[in-house]
């Protein structure tokens, strides 16, 4: 007994340490662990919502490009899609951003026109906001050789939009007058640029106070959002303007239509005033609809006038225009190398930095686009500076048990 025994734990021995050895074998260590930094949207509403952690890296499936992201844009539709204020938005979590430059790691199968170490713009289908995306290719563009990171992050989305407006949309030619609304940010600028291109277009631009020292040499004339703009335009234009570029809503779009020539083009391609506070307001959301004023198609016709909408992201992800947008692309990397178009940066921000960064866009602080820097080394927060507020100025209320956690800054996990 006393052997059978011996040899019954013997071979129990035996069977842990092989099962442990397997295991052993099994077990990848963190640093072969595949692994990337990523911002988090865990769910919708306030800055406490996002979260910079490590998560799974992807790889590429058939017809992608694998990207390592050197920048990535910020956009007020960000904001937007953080706070849920867009239809049907995904499920989170998720990883916001739509656009980002970096360098070609790898190719799925039967994935043609780029080799590793490539320099890439790129739009992604949400997910853009890591250390590496994964997009199909037709949305992957070679970057031109002056052309920084930070740039060609700053460059697909603003100039793609105020391009395809401009020329696609209302048919942009010499002589006509455009006027565009939050002409301090990345498509205003964008905007401002692409008519200096076409002989003797009028700019009207739409901006705070604050900003019109900064940009005022980038169009025609320049107006307070805050002012009677319709009646300073008139002064200047007593019959209107050609198109009208709406990233606002609400009241502005009667302003808008009552502002255009006959013939002119109203086109909507954002609505910012739906976002006051830090989270959705249904408030908000119902003045701005109030104040719209509702189009009658006969007083169109019987104005000549247009109302037309524009969304890329649609264009791009859900109607399949890619070839439409890719033939856009390389008209403006031809300007670009041209040295006619370049983007404006406002600012570079670290990952770790995004709220932030989100935080100057609601604020409405940006001349430019704003830049997630992978490579940006994230700067320390003042106690004084990281406590939320609201656009009012006043603290936010913390939920009991956070006092210790009020920090922004660094909010890695």
């Amino acid at each position: 007994m006393a052997k059978e025994g011996a040899d019954m734990i013997e071979e129990t021995e035996h069977m842990i340490e092989t099962n442990l050895g397997k295991e052993t074998e099994n077990m990848v260590s963190p640093a072969d662990a595949k692994e990337m930094r990523a911002v988090i949207l865990s769910g919708f509403g306030g800055l406490n919502k996002l979260r910079v952690t490590r998560k799974t890296m992807p790889e590429p499936q058939e017809g992608e490009v694998k990207i390592r992201v050197k920048a990535c844009g910020l956009n007020f539709l960000d904001l937007m899609v953080r706070q849920g204020n867009i239809d049907n938005p995904p499920k989170p979590p998720l990883v916001p951003g739509f656009e980002c430059s970096g360098i070609v790691e790898s190719m799925g199968e039967n994935t043609m026109g780029f080799e590793v170490r490539d320099r890439v713009i790129a739009f992604v289908n949400y997910n853009a906001w890591a250390e590496v995306v994964c997009t199909p290719v037709d949305f992957v563009y070679k970057m031109p050789e002056e052309m920084t990171f930070p740039e060609a992050a700053a460059f697909s989305l603003n100039f793609v939009a105020a391009y395809m407006m401009l020329f696609e949309v209302a048919n942009l030619r010499e002589g006509m007058s455009v006027l565009v609304h939050s002409a301090g940010g990345g498509v205003g600028q964008a905007v401002a640029q692409l008519c200096c291109t076409v002989p003797s277009v009028t700019v009207f631009g739409i901006a705070s106070c604050f900003k019109h020292a900064a940009i005022r040499d980038s169009v025609t004339h320049l107006f307070d959002r805050n002012g009677d703009y319709v009646q300073e335009v008139k002064k200047i234009s007593p019959e209107g303007v050609d198109i009208v570029l709406d990233c606002l809503c609400g009241e502005n779009t009667g302003k808008g239509l009552g502002l255009l020539k006959p013939l002119g083009t109203y086109i909507l391609y954002g609505a910012s005033n739906m976002v006051t506070g830090e989270t959705k307001s249904f408030f908000s959301f119902a003045k701005s609809w109030w104040q719209v004023e509702k189009v009658n198609p006969i007083k169109l016709y019987e104005e000549n006038k247009v109302i037309a909408g524009f969304s890329l992201l649609n264009l791009l992800f859900k109607q399949g225009r890619c070839n439409h947008v890719k033939t856009v692309m390389d008209k403006l990397l031809s300007l670009y190398n041209q040295k006619k178009i370049k983007p404006v940066v406002d600012s570079l921000w670290a990952l770790e930095e995004v709220k932030e960064a989100m935080q100057r866009i609601h604020d409405r602080g940006n001349i430019g686009k704003l830049i997630l820097d992978m490579e940006k080394t994230p700067t320390p927060l003042m106690a004084s500076d990281s406590t939320e507020t609201s656009e009012a100025g006043e603290e936010e209320e913390e939920p009991e048990g956070d006092n210790d956690n009020k920090e922004r800054m660094p909010f890695i996990q």
